[in-house]
């Protein structure tokens, strides 16, 4: 109705749509994961194993992304096993 010049209030939309019945059903976006070029599967050298005795001997990392304002954000920490402290990171618009 907006876009045709009507100025109506939300409410009154809601409360029509009640009285008749109608739902409004929102579709959800089909899942677009990153299509990128695939690279080779690095060896499981922990095999699970992920206590330590001391700092600096297992470091572990992931990529996590975020969506924010409409744009991808790609976070890539790097973590100590032993106290679960960050190394490092970087944040970057690709993975």
């Amino acid at each position: 109705l907006t876009n045709r010049g009507q100025k109506v209030n939300h409410k009154k939309v809601q409360r029509i749509m009640k009285e008749l019945g109608l739902k409004c059903v929102v579709r959800m976006k089909k899942y677009k994961s990153y299509k990128g070029k695939v690279g080779r599967i690095a060896p499981n050298i922990l095999e699970r194993n992920f206590h330590t005795d001391a700092p600096n001997q297992k470091w572990v990392t992931d990529i996590t992304e975020f969506k924010l304002f409409g744009e991808k954000l790609y976070v890539s920490p790097v973590l100590d096993l032993y106290n679960g402290e960050i190394i490092t990171y970087t944040i970057g618009s690709r993975p």
